[in-house]
């Protein structure tokens, strides 16, 4: 029988294949917690790794074994692809990656041929190696839907609209595990050095009390409530929306916006949280009340229908999106998504626009922000409205911000940009 850790991600590779919830959902599932922090730490790396490499490992499979991986049963091909991972990228003994691996398959189809094919397939690929990758130079797209890790479809889009040599670039920055972002609880003023004394190294980076973890416990400092761990792309958005007095944060969930708008306006302001998913209005209060968020407030409510009447000082409008600019954090969305996903997107990103932009005070600010790389969702959603909203104008960026600017909008590119891709654009409402 194989590992926990195995089946475990086994498991959960079969249910994001399947659709059934999110990739977030499935690693925060209690039996997974339950794990020691050694094996949980393994199975993150086996599921985010394969995923983020599926492309690759696939056809490397798919020169190996007998028939190509399409035709394999899915199960199976889970097991392959998790041991060839473990073959090529971990220090995982090899014997230990195939014999775990034909446990898996054996548990798939017992009574098949399942065990010996994975066993077959894994001892060559131990022997022989995988083959070469293609010429990211002369075979740009080969290159991008296999050593790249793409799905065809971004992979064409990508190198039409960037050309090979920054497709590449940026094929590679995501398959790379992201660096983990956080900021420490201001209401804890020795939290930098206790977090130290536990061990805790870490980098300053250019957005405002913005830190990258290099080493240490942060699960547990975050669990104390002496860090909260968010992307710096996520800091510097709402670093750009805070302004005094009250701000509504529209697509509020899980909350660290919001969090960060609050610690920075302190008692004299007030953050206005709204999510319309029930369960996760949940989870933003509970959130809330942990790190002690006091002067935010958490409101159910649709961002495409506001219920409010009253205008706001500054709202953020981080609308939900592709998310095509976080691949390496959410691997799972490369094989979910498709073209038709990123217009269904835009228009109603345009929509929350339009909907938000009367609750803006005159003098006021707005931000729209996504953790998209695609055009559609982000300037092609901010110049249009721009167009239709004359009132509202494009407001210049604070001088921290400006190494993280492509124009008059920050643009957090992956393969600039260590970590999660992020648009930013900050308007004003004229008096």
């Amino acid at each position: 029988m194989a590992t926990p850790a195995r089946r475990l991600a086994a498991a959960i590779l079969a249910r994001v294949a399947s659709d059934q919830g999110t990739l977030a959902d499935a690693l925060a599932a209690e039996e997974i917690a339950s794990l020691d922090a050694r094996e949980r730490a393994f199975l993150h790396e086996l599921v985010l790794g394969t995923l983020r490499r599926r492309g690759w490992l696939d056809y490397v499979l798919g020169r190996l074994a007998s028939r190509p991986p399409g035709r394999i049963a899915p199960q199976v091909r889970d097991a392959l692809r998790l041991g060839a991972y473990q073959l090529l990228y971990l220090r995982v003994p090899a014997h230990a990656a195939v014999s775990e691996s034909v446990a898996l398959a054996r548990a798939a189809e017992p009574r098949g041929g399942a065990a010996g094919f994975v066993n077959a397939v894994l001892r060559r690929l131990q022997r022989e190696g995988p083959p070469p990758e293609p010429s990211a130079e002369d075979d740009p797209l080969g290159w991008l839907t296999t050593a790249g890790s793409l799905p065809r479809w971004l992979a064409e889009r990508w190198l039409e609209r960037l050309g090979a040599e920054r497709a590449a670039a940026r094929a590679r920055a995501l398959l790379e595990p992201p660096p983990t972002g956080f900021r420490f609880n201001p209401r804890v003023p020795d939290a930098p050095a206790r977090a130290a004394a536990a061990g805790l190294k870490a980098r300053a980076t250019g957005v405002p009390d913005a830190w990258q973890a290099d080493s240490g416990p942060l699960a547990s400092l975050a669990a104390e409530g002496l860090v909260y761990v968010q992307d710096v792309g996520s800091q510097l958005v709402a670093h750009l929306a805070v302004q005094s007095g009250t701000v509504l944060d529209a697509c509020a969930a899980p909350g660290g916006k919001a969090f960060l708008m609050g610690d920075r306006l302190g008692p004299s302001g007030r953050v206005v949280a709204t999510e319309a998913v029930l369960r996760r209005l949940r989870t933003l209060s509970e959130l809330s009340a942990r790190w002690g968020a006091v002067n935010v407030r958490s409101v159910g409510g649709d961002a495409l229908h506001p219920p409010f009447r009253r205008p706001f000082d500054s709202i953020l409008v981080d609308a939900p999106c592709s998310a095509l600019g976080t691949l390496a954090r959410r691997p799972d969305i490369r094989w979910r998504l498709g073209p038709r996903e990123v217009e269904r997107h835009a228009r109603r990103q345009r929509a929350m626009l339009a909907a938000l932009a009367p609750l803006v005070r005159p003098g006021g600010r707005l931000v729209y922000s996504a953790c998209s790389v695609e055009d559609e969702e982000n300037e092609g959603v901010v110049r249009p409205f721009l167009e239709t909203h004359p009132i509202f104008e494009i407001e210049e960026l604070p001088r921290w911000a400006l190494p993280f600017a492509a124009g008059p909008f920050v643009r957090m590119d992956p393969a600039r940009h260590r970590g999660d891709a992020f648009f930013a654009a900050r308007l004003t409402r004229t008096r």
